[in-house]
């Protein structure tokens, strides 16, 4: 048999083959320096998170050992409100941002207005990054007890408390929309205008349409948006902290109070166990994104 029958042309799956085995150490140097600064930034950090929260030292003789104290401490009373309180407003906020955020982006795309496409995109992402003390002093300035808008539509009579888990939401959803609106933008685009032709020319009707092509194809997306803003809203801290104190039981404020003593001393390896127990809720919520995710990723290629 001749050599031609057994050699590999480049055009051919062996070819193909051999290349990608040729690529894949240089493929992996490439990312060596992703995977370093990874290592240091976050795997550092988590591990020294996951460390102090499973281990006790002795102030005396200065043993380490290992517990499930603080893990156990940070599961009772006063810490596991917080961590549901900040679950419940992160969980509503994100919610009401993702809708919110959908009915805008599709208003958005479907414009024909290229200027109001561009304004809202340019306003979402100066939006979505303003947060923290600013942004409490914006709202108390506005509609703070002494606020403007307080004072000029009587909000105060009205019921209306900036200081509290309604107010609090408010301010989170001044963000959190502008969010949605970025990550949904892109998305939207996706959905080829073929697939809505194809179906109106079926006799489907816009909600069949939505029904049974649209929110399929967007739910990693939709579902990666509220990921996003859950996560974005759990871990805020500064504009929580300017605006409610510990009025709003969140974790964030009780790790914050933890590391720095403002309640109790030694409280800094329950700090960690709570830090330990946001990283664990965190990946729950990615676990059910990430399948979804690689399921009907290949429909927006």
């Amino acid at each position: 048999m001749s050599d031609s029958t057994t050699s590999h042309p480049e055009g051919t799956a062996g070819g193909s083959t051999s290349r990608r085995r040729r690529r894949g150490p240089r493929t992996w140097l490439a990312t060596l320096p992703l995977l370093v600064f990874t290592g240091l930034c976050f795997g550092v950090p988590l591990g020294a998170i996951a460390f102090g929260a499973v281990t006790r030292t002795d102030p005396a003789g200065g043993a380490t050992r290992l517990t499930g104290e603080h893990l156990a401490r940070s599961l009772q009373g006063p810490y596991l409100g917080s961590l549901v309180g900040s679950v419940q407003l992160s969980g509503l906020t994100a919610l009401i941002g993702g809708v919110l955020g959908v009915l805008i982006a599709q208003a958005v795309v479907t414009s024909r207005s290229r200027a109001l496409r561009n304004v809202t995109l340019t306003a979402s992402g100066v939006l979505a990054n303003f947060g923290g003390v600013p942004l409490a002093f914006a709202f108390i300035a506005t509609v703070g007890i002494s606020g403007v808008v307080t004072q000029l539509a009587d909000l105060g009579g009205l019921g209306w408390s900036l200081y509290s888990f309604t107010g609090l939401s408010v301010v989170y959803l001044y963000f959190l929309i502008p969010l949605m609106v970025l990550v949904i933008v892109p998305a939207l685009d996706g959905l080829r205008p073929q697939w809505r032709e194809a179906a109106r020319n079926n006799g489907a009707t816009a909600w069949q349409f939505w029904r049974h092509i649209g929110l399929p194809v967007l739910a990693p997306s939709l579902l990666g948006g509220f990921v996003l803003l859950f996560g974005t809203a759990f871990a805020a801290h500064a504009t929580a902290a300017a605006l409610v104190g510990g009025s709003v039981p969140l974790v964030t404020l009780k790790i914050a109070d933890a590391l720095s003593g403002n309640v109790l001393t030694g409280q800094e390896n329950v700090a960690l166990a709570l830090g330990l127990d946001m990283i664990l809720i965190a990946g729950l919520v990615m676990a059910v994104y990430l399948p979804l995710q690689r399921r009907s990723a290949r429909w927006l290629r």
